[in-house]
C-alpha cells in the first residue's frame, strides 16, 4: 500500500513538470512570434509614412509644374481637387462589393439572406416568407377538436 502512494506522488510530480515545460516552450513561441511579428510592424508603419512623404512631395512637384502656367492659387487648387478625387477613389474601392454597382449599372444583388456579414462565422438559416401552413382547428374535415365548444 505504501508502495502505491510513493507512485502518485512520482505521477503527480511528472504531471507538474510536463506542464511546467509545455508553459515555458509555449511562452518562449509566444516571444519569438511577438518579436518577428513587431519587426515586420515597425518595418510596414516606416514604409507607410515614408509613402506619405513621397505622396506629399509628388503633390507639391504637381502644384509647381501647374503654377508655371496657371495663377498659384489655381495650380493649389487644382491639385487639391485631384488629390481628393483620388481619396474618393481609394475609399470607393475598399468599400465591400456588394455597394458597387454592376456593368450594366445596376446594383449588385444582394447577399443571400442568412449569409453573415464580412462572410465569416456561421451562416443562419433563411426565414421564409410566409408562415407554414397550419391546419385549422375544428374545421370540416379536420381531426382537432375544435376549440369554439
Amino acid at each position: 500500500m505504501e508502495r502505491m502512494d510513493h507512485l502518485e506522488h512520482l505521477d503527480k510530480h511528472l504531471v507538474d513538470e510536463l506542464a511546467q515545460v509545455a508553459r515555458e516552450t509555449i511562452r518562449e513561441e509566444v516571444r519569438e512570434q511577438t518579436r518577428k511579428q513587431r519587426r515586420t510592424a515597425v518595418l510596414y508603419a516606416s514604409s507607410g509614412a515614408l509613402a506619405l512623404y513621397a505622396g506629399a512631395a509628388l503633390s507639391l512637384a504637381v502644384g509647381l509644374a501647374l503654377s508655371l502656367v496657371l495663377p498659384d492659387w489655381a495650380a493649389a487648387l487644382i491639385t487639391a481637387g485631384v488629390l481628393g478625387v483620388l481619396a474618393y477613389l481609394l475609399r470607393g474601392a475598399a468599400r465591400p462589393h456588394g455597394h458597387r454597382s454592376g456593368p450594366d449599372g445596376a446594383g449588385l444583388a444582394a447577399p443571400p439572406v442568412g449569409t453573415p456579414a464580412g462572410g465569416l462565422g456561421m451562416s443562419v438559416p433563411p426565414m421564409p416568407s410566409t408562415p407554414p401552413d397550419v391546419p385549422r382547428q375544428g374545421g370540416a374535415g379536420s381531426d382537432l377538436p375544435n376549440p369554439r365548444v
